[in-house]
């Protein structure tokens, strides 16, 4: 699971899980391929999970969340170089907008990825999933909210993309039924948390781990 990815401060405020260093970034993109690890597509990881397809050996998925405008610039060209596919989870309601919501953690708003650009990397073979319309956390919001922020992020980004959104990722990890549930009608095939482990096939589809 990343975020951000490029050139930062060396002293940032104790937020290292935003960030990445494209050094390295870099670095663990050659460390998968020299330590036998395999990158596949969250669309064949859920058909592997739900036993429809063999993955190779040791299959890993690259998650990044908020589609911020250094994946385009930074992690895109890595990947590329590798031959990794990625998924890229976007906050539909801020395209080309910036991360508000991070400045009650001290941290500056960075620039969001524009509709035209997040059609820029789907063309480059990335799929973007749905990151909810503002980023709240859903499992502190009411009810009626946590509908519209679940399925409405779906609507929104199927109209810029032209392509079904078939997967979402819970801002901060925070869901709870209510939360799954909405996923499931909406139609979503995978929603992933920052519970930590790797995915296997006891897990719902719909509440993946992801740090490993």
């Amino acid at each position: 699971m990343y975020h951000r990815v490029g050139h930062f401060p060396q002293r940032m405020p104790s937020h290292r899980a935003q960030i990445c260093h494209l050094p390295r970034f870099k670095a663990q993109m050659a460390m998968l391929r020299h330590c036998g690890y395999s990158v596949v597509s969250l669309d064949d990881a859920a058909a592997g999970l739900r036993g429809e397809k063999s993955l190779p050996p040791r299959p890993v998925v690259l998650t990044f969340d908020d589609a911020y405008v250094d994946f385009l610039e930074q992690a895109a060209p890595v990947l590329q170089a590798h031959g990794y596919p990625a998924t890229v989870y976007a906050v539909a309601g801020l395209l080309g907008k910036t991360s508000e919501w991070v400045e009650p953690e001290g941290l500056v708003p960075a620039p969001l990825m524009s509709a035209a650009q997040l059609r820029e990397i789907q063309a480059m073979g990335f799929t973007v999933g749905s990151h909810t319309v503002s980023h709240p956390r859903l499992a502190q919001v009411d009810t009626p909210r946590v509908i519209e922020e679940v399925t409405a992020s779906k609507r929104m980004l199927e109209d810029v993309l032209g392509v079904p959104v078939k997967h979402f990722c819970y801002p901060y990890g925070s869901h709870d039924l209510r939360a799954v549930e909405a996923a499931a009608e909406a139609g979503y095939v995978t929603g992933t948390t920052c519970q930590r482990g790797p995915a296997t096939e006891a897990d719902d589809l719909l509440s993946l781990p992801r740090k490993a």
